[in-house]
């Protein structure tokens, strides 16, 4: 980024402490209505529209979007928004097909998490579901939280003129703290209250500054022509792709979609809402918002790309523009915004992994029950340890852990999205093919990210196969021994194994390195769903469920 005058910088560190200062008082105002475990968790299912409509759509968008989708258009020009498309499918699916199904179904189970409502849509006897799907969440979300945290840490270091190594922790721990804090007291409420907050803030940030950004240009017409003279593939579609690398580039960025509805920060927002009729509202409020926020966003990188030829890292550009072209108080709230779209995603996030450890390990699996006050104070130390655990991971800067955020997004997408949709749309289904999609989505997701970076690599290729078949006899073995398994679960876990070195072999002989692995990991974990549960017994309560 660009020099920056030391009394602008000044005055946005005012507005970002005073942007804090809010946050805090809305965890308190939250902490105040928060009286018990479902309150905690679930905000006692009374979320308006406004709120659980934002706060579903601000806890998928991190940071990626005020400063990765930023920058896609303006390395790459128009071609970049084909991600806009990908997200707003996975909202359509997720607001109009998931929403109006799943907030009546949890409400009639009293689930109170994602994996509540798989186990209980199949039943559960042996908690082979509740311990999978809790696994599966825990591994994935605890990498997605250090990795918000770190991009924090970045954030509000820059934003607050902090320098060098001990500038980053300063701001990872001032970020880390004020959303832990935030979180525990609040709880879900909390979430959801300063998501409403933070999803505004950041669409203002993306509708007014790039619109104030073309008319300094002036108009569209001067913005085309100013991309045209810098690379004619600019205002192209394809962005100079042809053929099937136009193709796979267009599938992989669409293939995005597929894993909103396996989302648990954001599906949870649906269980939350008040009735029905919050429900059709929060469907025209959170499109509206998708559309303004991704559409704004690409439009701040065309608008970059020609009025910062130097800027060197795309990403920046929102910033940097904010600090250039505006008055340093509103520059200071387009910045808070950058900073909202990471701890929006990140408190979602931490509540989701505290709810895994506290309710659905300790309360459920462990059949650790307690009253309402008691399951309160276990929730709120629990997003206190696990916050604190994802400070330490973030001060590592271990840089395995951005690994995690694409691994992430995929792997809690593969395996619950095509579950979520068979539970809520087709019977004949039955929990060993629940468990099949899991452990297919898990470890598509892995073998087909691994082996993208080992095309060829037939040595490579033999340790996976071996790796999957000894992976998949400790399951069997260890189920075994704890009398967790039927016999039945036996064939989704070989199947699970027999899908994840058929994948690896695709991605290794195929040619398909640029499909994004969400893709066939969803698609394939669907299929385990339905052919493991067509060769295995649906119980009559399974059925009747």
């Amino acid at each position: 980024m660009m020099p920056v005058e030391g009394s602008t910088l000044t005055t946005v560190a005012i507005v970002m402490i005073a942007y804090l200062g809010v946050l805090l008082f809305i965890g308190w105002r939250a902490a105040k209505r928060t009286h018990g475990g479902e309150d905690f968790h679930l905000a006692g299912r009374s979320l308006g529209a406004w709120s659980a409509g934002i706060s579903s759509t601000a806890s998928s968008e991190s940071g990626w979007v005020t400063l990765g989708a930023v920058g896609m258009t303006f390395t790459y020009g128009v071609s970049g928004l084909w991600y806009a498309p990908g997200c707003l499918l996975g909202y359509l699916v997720n607001v109009y097909l998931v929403a109006p199904r799943l907030r009546p179904l949890s409400a009639d189970q009293g689930s109170v998490t994602l994996t509540d409502v798989i186990t209980r849509r199949w039943g559960d006897p042996r908690n082979v579901l509740r311990v999978t799907a809790t696994t599966i969440i825990l591994i994935c979300m605890m990498g997605y939280v250090a990795a918000q945290m770190t991009a924090a840490g970045k954030a509000f270091s820059s934003s607050l003129g902090f320098e060098g190594r001990s500038g980053y922790i300063l701001g990872v721990v001032i970020g880390a703290a004020v959303i832990i804090l935030v979180t525990s007291l609040g709880g879900f409420r909390a979430v959801a209250w300063t998501d409403l907050f933070q999803g505004l803030l950041v669409a203002f940030a993306l509708i007014a500054l790039p619109l104030y950004a073309v008319a300094r240009l002036g108009g569209f017409g001067a913005l085309v022509q100013g991309l045209g003279a810098i690379d004619p593939d600019f205002l192209s579609a394809g962005g100079g792709r042809l053929g099937p690398a136009l193709w796979g580039f267009i599938i992989g960025q669409l293939g995005i979609g597929l894993g909103y509805p396996g989302m648990p920060h954001v599906i949870t927002r649906y269980m939350a809402a008040r009735d029905d009729r919050e429900v059709q509202r929060l469907q025209v409020i959170a499109m509206f918002w998708g559309v303004a926020v991704f559409y704004g966003a690409g439009l701040v990188g065309l608008a970059g790309r020609v009025m910062l030829p130097d800027l060197v890292d795309g990403e920046q550009a929102l910033m940097a523009m904010a600090l250039q072209l505006v008055h340093p108080v509103l520059a200071g709230l387009l910045l808070a915004a950058v900073i909202s779209a990471i701890l929006s995603t990140v408190s979602s996030q931490l509540l989701v992994a505290a709810s895994a450890v506290s309710y659905d390990v300790v309360e459920e699996t462990l059949g650790k029950a307690s009253d309402d006050r008691r399951s309160l104070v276990l929730g709120r130390w629990t997003v206190a340890i696990v916050g604190l655990l994802g400070i330490l991971v973030a001060l590592s800067e271990v840089r395995l852990v951005f690994w995690f955020v694409l691994f992430a997004w995929s792997g809690l997408g593969a395996s619950f999205s095509p579950l979520i949709l068979l539970a809520l749309m087709r019977r004949g289904v039955n929990r060993h093919g629940a468990l099949a999609a899991m452990l297919t989505g898990t470890g598509v997701t892995v073998a087909w990210k691994l082996g993208r970076d080992a095309a060829g690599n037939s040595e490579l290729f033999a340790r996976v196969w071996w790796i999957s078949l000894l992976v998949a006899a400790a399951i069997l073995i260890l189920g075994r021994l704890t009398r967790a398994f039927e016999m039945a679960d036996h064939i989704a876990v070989v199947a699970a194994a027999c899908l994840t070195v058929i994948s690896w072999w695709l991605v290794q002989h195929w040619g398909l390195h640029n499909l994004y692995e969400l893709v066939p990991a969803f698609f394939l974990a669907g299929f385990a769903a339905l052919a493991v549960s067509a060769i295995t017994p649906i119980t009559v309560e399974e059925e009747s469920r």
